[in-house]
C-alpha cells in the first residue's frame, strides 16, 4: 500500500497528513501536528518510514506576487520568460528566487499572469530540513493559493480566508494530483524520478550494446539514430518557434531570434500592469484629508490600497467620499480603534482610467 505525506505549513502551526492510496483514491490515515523550534525548521520524527512521495504547502504570507501581462498563454513558455520579467522587480535579481505562474485571464491579445515567487535560499533551507529526516518533497505549493485562485482577487491575497481542516484535506488531494504552482525549479528541481529514469535508461543502454555487439551493427545504428534524433530536434525547435511567432516568416536562427524577442519584451513598459505613482500622488494631493494621515499606499493591477489613521470613523467616511471624485469602487476595507483612541483604517479603490 502506497503512503504519501503532505506537510501543511499554516500561519500558526504545521500539520502532517499521511494519505494511503487505494484503487486510485486518497484516504487520510493519520493527521498530526508537527513540533519545531522555528516555523520552517521542524521535526518529522515518528512518521511512517514507507513514505513514497512527500509534498509541502506554504502559507500566502511566505509567497510574493506580481501581476504581469504576457503576449502568449502557454504555461511552459511563460515559465521560460518569467524570470526575465521579474529580474528588475526583485531584490538580488532572478537568480535569487524560484518562481512559477498562474494564468488569470486575457484581454485583446495579452494574457494576465500571476507570478508567484519565493526566496531560493529559503526553499533550500526548507528542503535541507526535510532531507535530514529522509523526506524529499516532490512539490512545494500552497493550499491557500489554490483556494484563492478559484475566485481570484487582489484582496484575497492580502486578506486570505480561513480554510477548515476538511477543506484543506480535499485541497491537498487536488494538489497531489496537479499542483497549482511548483516552487521546486532549476537547481532545486525534484530529481528522484529523473534518477530512477536514468537508471532504467542505463540498463536499457547496456542491453542495447550487447544486442548491437551480437549483430555487429553498433556503429551504423548509432550514426543513423543520432542523425534521426538531431533532425527531429531541429524540426521540433522550428515548430515551437513558429507556434510562438506565427507572423514571422524569415527564420534563420531560432535560438538567437528568441533571445531578441525576450529582450524586446523586457523593454516594453506595457507588459507590466500598474498605476503611475505620480498620477496617484497628484490625485491624493487634491483631496481634503481632514485630520487623517496615510501611513501606507500600495498599488497593483490598477487597484489602490490606502492605510492610515484618523481621529474618528466619520472622518474616514469623509475621505472615502473625497476619493470617489478620482477613483472607482471606493470601499472601507477595515476600520478599528487603536489603543490611543484613533481610528485605524484601510481603504481600497480602483484607478479610474481616462
Amino acid at each position: 500500500m502506497d503512503r504519501f505525506l503532505f506537510i501543511d505549513i499554516k500561519e500558526s502551526e504545521i500539520v502532517a497528513y499521511v494519505f494511503e492510496r487505494r484503487k486510485g483514491s486518497y484516504e487520510v490515515s493519520d493527521v498530526r501536528k508537527i513540533a519545531g523550534a522555528e516555523r520552517y525548521r521542524f521535526s518529522l520524527d515518528g512518521l511512517p518510514r514507507d513514505i513514497v512521495t512527500a509534498y509541502v504547502s506554504l502559507p500566502l504570507s511566505s509567497l510574493n506576487f506580481r501581476v504581469i501581462e504576457i503576449p502568449f498563454s502557454d504555461k511552459d513558455k511563460i515559465r521560460e520568460v518569467l524570470p526575465f520579467e521579474l529580474d528588475g522587480m526583485v531584490l538580488g535579481g532572478k537568480d535569487k528566487i524560484v518562481c512559477d505562474n498562474i494564468l488569470l485571464g486575457s484581454s485583446a491579445n495579452t494574457y494576465q499572469v500571476l507570478a508567484v515567487y519565493v526566496d531560493k535560499a529559503f526553499v533550500r533551507d526548507l528542503l535541507d530540513n526535510c532531507r535530514s529526516y529522509h523526506i524529499d518533497p516532490e512539490y512545494i505549493t500552497s493550499l491557500e493559493l489554490r483556494s484563492t485562485v478559484q475566485d481570484f482577487s487582489l484582496e484575497s491575497l492580502l486578506y486570505p480566508v480561513t480554510i477548515d481542516e476538511e477543506k484543506r484535506i480535499s485541497l491537498a488531494v487536488d494538489e497531489m494530483k496537479s499542483p497549482t504552482v511548483n516552487l521546486r525549479k532549476g537547481e532545486l528541481t525534484y530529481t528522484r524520478t529523473i534518477e530512477e529514469t536514468r537508471k532504467s535508461l542505463r540498463v536499457t543502454a547496456v542491453l542495447a550494446i550487447l544486442i548491437l555487439a551480437v549483430l555487429s551493427a553498433g556503429l551504423l545504428f548509432n550514426i543513423i539514430s543520432t542523425g534521426t534524433e538531431a533532425g527531429r530536434l531541429r524540426k521540433e525547435i522550428r515548430r515551437e518557434y513558429q507556434a510562438l511567432f506565427p507572423d514571422e516568416k524569415n527564420i534563420v536562427n531560432e535560438v538567437y531570434q528568441l533571445k531578441s524577442h525576450i529582450k524586446e519584451l523586457k523593454e516594453k513598459e506595457k507588459s507590466l500592469l500598474g498605476i503611475s505613482p505620480l498620477n496617484l500622488l497628484l490625485k491624493l494631493s487634491r483631496i481634503d484629508k481632514h485630520h487623517a494621515k496615510f501611513d501606507e499606499i500600495s498599488t497593483q493591477n490598477g487597484n489602490v490600497i490606502l492605510k492610515g489613521e484618523a481621529p474618528s470613523l466619520r472622518e474616514v467616511q469623509d475621505i472615502k467620499v473625497e476619493l470617489e471624485q478620482f477613483f472607482d469602487n471606493v470601499a472601507i476595507a477595515e476600520s478599528r480603534t487603536s489603543a490611543a483612541g484613533a481610528m485605524i483604517f484601510s481603504i481600497t479603490a480602483k484607478d479610474r482610467r481616462a
